[in-house]
């Protein structure tokens, strides 16, 4: 069967966004259609970084200089080059403080990029940072690189306005459904779909429906639960976002490092991916998932009551305390029921909740930015770098969004290290350790990844997703598919 000759490809998602891709995020629904239609630098794959429109890159031995060469005689969709010169303006819009914008997060990307001096000259791209950093590549892993010409209508808010050098380009997007038809010029010639067909279907068991009845040769977001699809493989994997409580340590009783560990030591995470998730998680032993770099291998210590109590009773709650608890209603999804069987784990060493709900997710996360939450609050950390975990997150002197008043100078000064650490193996022996120190002295209570699945039509034994849970288009295999059955 030739590309001229095959029906559309229907992928099933739960959401349909086209937002600007030079905002920040890591939702995979939304991470899927930007990477059907743009690219960027460098791709992620088994934990390494690969050459995409750059083909080579170098960084001064002081992390503060990278250099990157640019890949030959590739366009953007609306036929003008791709070069140096448009590259270094993408990464210029990216850097802008109104841009980089994330749930409760703006200018994510302004934190890295902001003030550094940005050269191009014919297919050389020169980055000169204003601090070091190591881990740059994390950074333009999702650094789309969009086509200068569209800026100004994307700047007015036309986010259907597509225009990259992606490997399919946009043939038509509406509310319910983007239609995204093969770049036959793409460099990297891998995608195996003529024409792809996005639909929004928000009912997950409508999804499974379309996925064994040929209406979806791709679904997204399947209950991991899910027995055989007929017609259909399903794949399960475990996500990289990691399920949390930040821990208030700017005040309150979590001031103690005492107070927290003992928190750490009580909870018994298998249990409670039993009870709230029916088994469909991996319990979460430090900072970062198993599939980032630099992460830890040992399990973290517990569950040891006796211990919890004993670290309570030294920090001076010998007869345990209550403790104010923020929870919202949805993202997690499950965040009520958690919070519910949280506490009567807990209770065992005389900790219970005050929880306080929060329905508006936005006002929620903004809440959480502002740091006005009581002692603790249900949360997730979803980046795949573990620098931005840390810088973002954890370090005292950055005080980023998501910081809730922790400081520890090893951790620090080990953020420090990392920074000026070009060779990938001592990086991540650094970050490693940094993994250990945040298991004995935690920042946050670290649960579980989520288990998820996507189906996909006919038989793929082979088919694995990508370590950040993002479908790439041109990973999917050849379909085989009914034309009426493919357009519904």
């Amino acid at each position: 069967m030739t590309y001229a000759d095959a029906a559309p490809v229907a992928i099933a998602l739960p959401r349909l966004p086209l937002g600007d891709p030079h905002d920040c995020t890591d939702a995979n629904d939304e991470l899927t259609l930007y990477q059907t239609f743009y690219d960027t630098l460098v791709k992620r794959r088994e934990g390494a970084y690969h050459p995409h429109l750059a083909d080579g890159w170098r960084v001064s031995d002081d992390a503060r200089t990278w250099t990157f060469d640019i890949r030959a005689g590739v366009a953007f969709h609306d036929g003008t080059a791709c070069d140096a010169a448009a590259v270094a303006k993408s990464l210029e819009r990216m850097a802008r403080e109104d841009k980089g914008y994330t749930l409760g997060s703006p200018a994510v990307w302004r934190q890295y990029l902001g003030g550094a001096e940005i050269e191009a000259d014919g297919l050389t791209l020169t980055v000169r940072l204003t601090a070091p950093m190591a881990d740059l590549l994390d950074v333009l892993v999702q650094g789309f690189i969009v086509a200068p010409s569209v800026f100004d209508r994307l700047d007015a808010g036309e986010t259907s306005v597509i225009c990259g050098t992606g490997p399919y380009r946009l043939e038509s997007a509406a509310d319910d459904r983007v239609t995204a038809t093969r770049n036959p010029d793409h460099f990297a010639d891998g995608s195996k779909n003529d024409t792809l067909v996005f639909v929004l279907e928000k009912d997950a068991e409508e999804r499974v429906r379309m996925l064994a009845d040929g209406r979806a040769q791709v679904a997204n977001s399947l209950d991991p639960h899910l027995g055989a699809v007929p017609g259909a493989t399903l794949v399960r994997f475990t996500a990289p976002v990691a399920i949390i409580y930040l821990l208030n340590s700017a005040k309150g009783p979590l001031q103690d490092g005492r107070v927290r560990r003992a928190l750490s030591l009580a909870v018994d995470r298998e249990a409670l991916i039993d009870t709230v998730l029916d088994g469909a998680a991996d319990p979460l032993h430090g900072f970062v998932s198993p599939r980032h770099y630099g992460a830890g291998s040992d399990p973290v210590p517990g569950p040891d009551v006796a211990a919890a109590r004993a670290l309570l009773a030294e920090a001076g709650y010998p007869d345990g305390l209550t403790l104010t608890l923020d929870c919202p209603t949805r993202l997690p999804d499950e965040a009520q029921k958690l919070t519910a069987d949280l506490g009567a784990q807990l209770s065992a060493i005389g900790v219970t909740f005050d929880v306080r709900i929060h329905e508006d997710r936005e006002a929620y996360a903004h809440m959480v930015r502002r740091k006005e939450i009581g002692d603790l609050c249900v949360f997730d950390s979803s980046p795949m770098s573990t620098f931005r975990v840390l810088y973002e997150k954890i370090d005292s002197r950055t005080a980023g969004a998501w910081w809730q008043g922790y400081r520890n100078e090893a951790i620090e000064a080990l953020i420090d290290a990392g920074r000026v650490t070009t060779d990938t193996k001592a990086r991540a022996a650094l970050y490693r350790k940094a993994y250990a120190e945040l298991q004995n002295d935690p920042a946050w209570l670290t649960l579980y990844n989520p288990h998820r699945a996507v189906g996909l039509r006919g038989d793929h034994p082979d088919f694995k997703m990508r370590e950040d849970g993002v479908i790439d288009v041109a990973d999917l295999p050849a379909f085989t598919t009914d034309t009426e059955t493919a357009n519904g």
